[in-house]
């Protein structure tokens, strides 16, 4: 009896070790937080499984349970939804029914999810981009693009560049009826990323002839090259996103070789031939002095050559946008940049924000101390709905 109530409080322990993630004061509703959490670690283990048993690869497992939370294109009385291809690349269109006499402006939205998972049929992007229309009046486009473990980089990249390229085309234009001077390129956490790359990139394009007038990037991925500044320490255990899981995803954007993964996890993978691009990521200089919080910055321990060779995608500023040169920010237009204080990519984007500033960019810069990764998609926070709301204002006044 006695060793059956010993299993029992073990078991109990064990639990609620599980299930218990410590979390700051600040935050608003940190019961259905912890709820939340617990629903994606539970999932995260779960398609783990797969890959210990060698029935397949995790992230493969984990993107088709997540496809379990995905829409149809529905359009309502204000909205209407379809869907189409942008140079072969899937894409949902979101038009306002209301009839005007002048042309919209128009979004374009990168969803999020490690470049691995996630579209733009999930329930929260699709909610997030009807909204979008609803509120500002406006053309949404959300676009798809292939995934990784079966892609790598390039592949994500080009297939939403490829997709904006298109709808930037004076055709496309006129046919959605979007006013060219009042675009703008937006995503989330792998999403951001994406959208920073390529409005990068469209500034070397010569045959795109349309600017955009905003970026709007939403807990941005930024940087593989330093994973280890102070939000990543801080944060190694938050909700949703851990250190580890966005490792994962960083390597795995690369390459399913798991050798980069030890690597980055160590933070030892930048060879010394690179050791000129940590300047441009040096989170002691970068950070104002709120989010240093007493951390010493310390030289790079460099990694071996070989890894770089084999995938220079990490060094890539198609990869890395804050990899870019001082005159390529130069030229980025109106920027909105919103972070969160328990992430672990919080310090990606504030050094965007600093470099994007000192590169004489206007910039509207959002922190939210209470905010988690992913904090918009999870629409049963109060919080969501809050980031939303102020994103969306944001695109009101700006676009």
């Amino acid at each position: 009896m006695e060793r059956k109530s010993l299993c029992i409080l073990i078991l109990g322990a064990l639990a609620a070790h599980y299930i218990f993630t410590p979390l700051s004061h600040n935050f608003e509703e940190p019961w259905k937080l912890m709820l939340a959490d617990l629903q994606l670690k539970t999932i995260i283990q779960l398609t783990k499984l797969t890959e210990y048993t060698r029935l397949g690869h995790f992230l493969e497992a984990f993107a088709k349970v997540l496809t379990l939370d995905e829409v149809p294109p529905t359009s309502d009385e204000n909205i209407t939804v379809t869907e189409t291809e942008f140079d072969n690349i899937p894409v949902r269109v979101y038009v306002p029914e209301r009839k005007i006499n002048t042309l919209r402006r128009a979004v374009f939205y990168i969803h999020g999810g490690g470049w691995c998972s996630g579209s733009f049929a999930l329930r929260s992007c699709d909610l997030l981009s009807r909204w979008t229309a609803e509120r500002l009046d406006a053309v949404v486009l959300s676009t798809n693009y292939r995934l990784s473990p079966k892609y790598h980089f390039p592949i994500q990249f080009e297939d939403v560049y490829n997709s904006l390229k298109w709808f930037l085309h004076e055709n496309i234009l006129e046919k959605y009826g979007v006013n060219p001077e009042r675009i703008c390129v937006s995503g989330d956490s792998a999403g951001g990323n994406l959208a920073a790359a390529v409005a990068q990139q469209l500034l070397d394009d010569p045959d795109v002839k349309v600017k955009l007038k905003t970026q709007a990037l939403i807990y941005p991925a930024l940087q593989p090259l330093d994973l280890h500044s102070p939000s990543s320490r801080e944060n190694s255990h938050m909700p949703v996103l851990s250190r580890s899981l966005m490792v994962r995803f960083w390597s795995e954007y690369f390459t399913t070789d798991r050798s980069l993964e030890e690597a980055m996890l160590s933070n030892q993978h930048v060879p010394v031939k690179s050791s000129h691009l940590f300047r441009l990521v040096n989170w002691s200089s970068l950070l104002p002095e709120k989010f240093l919080k007493g951390h010493v910055y310390t030289t790079p321990i460099y990694g071996s050559p070989e890894l770089a060779k084999k995938y220079p995608g990490f060094l890539d500023v198609r990869a890395a946008p804050l990899l870019a040169d001082d005159s390529k920010l130069r030229g980025l237009p109106v920027t909105y940049v919103l972070t969160c204080q328990y992430d672990v990519l919080r310090d990606d984007g504030i050094m965007y924000v600093t470099r994007l500033r000192n590169a004489g960019v206007q910039v509207t810069h959002t922190h939210v101390e209470d905010g988690f990764h992913g904090a918009m998609s999870f629409l049963k926070l109060k919080i969501s709905y809050r980031l939303i709301n102020q994103y969306i204002s944001w695109l009101e006044e700006n676009l």
